[in-house]
């Protein structure tokens, strides 16, 4: 690889791991409530990419379920996740896609999974399950649940969109963000009263991380993303993204003062040997994935 697109690679990794961090501080610390967030990202998203959003590519059903998914469905629970559990914490459990959608590959596309890929499932499911294990109260957290499912649906959308395939990467962003708008600002009416007044009340903190979110992350860093991959195999920059959450889990500590004892720090090396083995064997949708879900967060 060359020494330019290393140099990109790694600074798309530090753009994603740099949004999870303010994504945590505008839904805990900023107060923002989760789904009025989201909406206002994707409707900025949308805005952007409104000239890439005709015309409608087919199947049209298949394309704004994948929208949903990937989008509204995935971000609403992400963020939610976020309000209570530590974007470090969220930044490995979140990796649970890389097994979900190996799984999800085998039943609806027919992949098969050799021996190295099931050690990897397991390593990564057991990695995260140590993460999410609370041993004082002998529970799981519940914000880290909700970031499970934020991976599965993540997971489905990136394996149903393997299936379209013809769809450009800012095409497809245009089309998630028109489609995920109108169902979170309505979810966000309907259960968030005040939402507007809190986005007001936050300031231009919460306007700088709606932009930064879209324009940075949505648009600049996911397209330079999908350039890199177009470029080189999959299993040479798919493990790369990796740096992601080592780089989140670093900027939580720093900045937000997460806590990284030693439980937590093998959970991470136990889930992230996982999702490395998984990603150097063949595959067909993770370079899809590894992106989404690094750059959702």
């Amino acid at each position: 690889m060359a020494l330019r697109d290393f140099a990109l690679i790694v600074l798309v990794c530090l753009i994603w791991a740099t949004n999870n961090i303010i994504s945590k501080y505008v839904v805990a610390d900023l107060a923002v409530p989760p789904l009025f967030y989201a909406a206002v990202r994707f409707a900025l998203v949308a805005l952007i990419t409104l000239p890439w959003l005709l015309p409608m590519p087919r199947p049209r059903w298949r394309l704004l379920v994948v929208a949903l998914l990937m989008g509204g469905g995935n971000f609403a629970l992400l963020f939610i996740g976020l309000q209570t559990a530590t974007a470090s914490a969220a930044a490995v459990v979140i990796q649970l896609g890389v097994p979900i959608t190996t799984v999800l590959s085998m039943v609806m596309l027919g992949e098969q999974v050799r021996w190295r890929r099931g050690i990897g499932i397991t390593l990564t499911l057991s990695g995260a399950l140590l993460v999410m294990w609370d041993p004082g109260g002998f529970v799981v957290s519940t914000g880290l649940l909700f970031v499970v499912a934020a991976a599965f649906l993540g997971s489905l959308g990136a394996v149903m969109m393997k299936q379209m395939g013809g769809v450009r990467p800012l095409q497809f962003q245009a089309w998630v963000g028109f489609a995920s708008f109108w169902p979170l600002a309505a979810l966000s009416l309907w259960l968030e009263p005040g939402q507007v007044q809190a986005g007001v009340a936050a300031g231009w903190p919460f306007l700088v991380a709606v932009v930064f979110s879209a324009v940075v992350v949505s648009v600049a860093a996911h397209t330079a993303y999908y350039g890199l991959i177009q470029r080189y195999e999959a299993n040479l920059i798919s493990p790369l993204t990796l740096m992601t959450p080592l780089a989140t889990i670093a900027l939580g500590v720093m900045i937000m003062s997460d806590p990284f004892g030693p439980r937590m720090a093998i959970g991470t090396a136990v889930a992230l040997a996982g999702v490395l083995i998984i990603a150097l064997r063949p595959n067909q949708v993770a370079p899809l994935l590894l992106a989404w879900r690094n750059r959702a967060e």
